[in-house]
């Protein structure tokens, strides 16, 4: 677990209470409910949760390009460096992606043109944003290859994508994102599609990058592993909500929501042998028929009545550790084990 040292003069980036809806014929999707995040400068924050929970439609709306029509940002403020993103203009927005927030992307594979080389789609951002000549922007991209480990950047900048591996795809994904060393580096399941190996040497070039610019991280994942690996701070999402933060030694020791509890009981543990793998029982809930109250009690072990009627807020247990359970207070890996054998 990565070391860290909190920056008291406050984050760098906020969310507060953002709500995210989608009008479909089908009815009204609520893919983010009123969540509140953090990011303090120079620290890794990772967001956790299973597929359709509402993790990257939170990227994408810091960085505002949620498509509309069908999606609205329905509430909330998003405050980067004291200003709310929501009330910029378009204009002030262009000169804030790519330059001082950068996202990377799912799918390398279809996130890249591939009607333009490589070169070509990182000196896009380095000519708009860094205002330099074709010849110098040049010259820099090759720098910004070599950085990332593509081999023979004066080459590999006349490539094509279909000419480049999975994992060199994700590393040019990158070489873009830090184009112009960015305050805020967004990574949208990074390691998606990538043998193991591949997926430790992307993270590595992550932290490296972190350590040598003081970029401030967002990662987006499914996997508990790469969290432990490389963030400060992790936020469990579940169905549009936030109902666990803390920093990641707190949440890994001491996990307080059952979500959270299910997701450490489903990661197999080298050495000890089991006949089944834990599953959490039931499915994500459909976000069209969200269920009342707690929307996790139908898969909860500890649900009761209450949970079915009252939605818990998320509530600060201690420093740095916020829960969204009616239970928190007594819920703990222990009590889970006991009631999950």
């Amino acid at each position: 677990m990565k070391n860290y040292t909190p920056d008291n003069r406050g984050p760098i980036l906020e969310i507060k209470d953002l709500k995210v809806y989608f009008d479909t014929d089908e009815g009204l999707i609520k893919a983010v409910d009123g969540i509140d995040l953090k990011i303090m400068k120079g620290t890794t924050l990772g967001l956790v949760g299973e597929s359709g929970c509402g993790k990257s439609i939170t990227c994408l709306s810091i960085l505002r390009l949620i498509p509309s029509p069908p999606g609205i940002i329905a509430g909330g403020e998003i405050i980067y460096k004291g200003r709310n993103l929501l009330k910029l203009s378009e204009r002030d927005m262009e000169d804030i992606r790519g330059n001082e927030i950068s996202m990377i992307f799912q799918e390398p594979m279809t996130s890249l043109n591939p009607v333009f080389t490589i070169g070509d789609q990182i000196k896009e951002a380095i000519i708009l944003h860094q205002k330099k000549g074709y010849s110098e922007a040049q010259g820099l991209t090759v720098q910004i290859l070599d950085k990332v480990g593509i081999p023979s950047p004066e080459i590999r900048i006349k490539n094509y994508p279909h000419q480049m591996s999975g994992g060199m795809k994700q590393r040019i994904m990158i070489a873009m994102a830090i184009s112009c060393t960015p305050e805020i580096l967004i990574a949208d399941e990074p390691t998606t599609a990538l043998d193991v190996t591949i997926q430790a040497q992307i993270l590595d070039l992550i932290q490296s990058l972190q350590d040598e610019l003081g970029m401030s991280i967002l990662i987006v994942t499914h996997n508990l592993g790469v969290v432990a690996n490389i963030a400060t701070h992790v936020a469990i999402m579940y169905a549009s909500k936030i109902v666990e933060y803390g920093s990641v030694e707190e949440i890994f020791e001491n996990p307080k929501h059952p979500y959270t509890l299910g997701l450490f009981t489903s990661i197999p543990i080298i050495g000890e042998k089991k006949e089944n793998l834990y599953v959490i029982p039931g499915n994500v809930p459909n976000p069209l028929a969200f269920p009342n109250g707690c929307k996790f009690w139908p898969r909860c072990l500890f649900a009761t009545e209450i949970c079915k009627v009252h939605e818990p807020p998320i509530e600060e247990i201690k420093e740095d550790h916020k829960v969204a359970c009616h239970f928190k207070l007594w819920i703990n890996k222990y009590v889970w084990k006991e009631k999950a054998v």
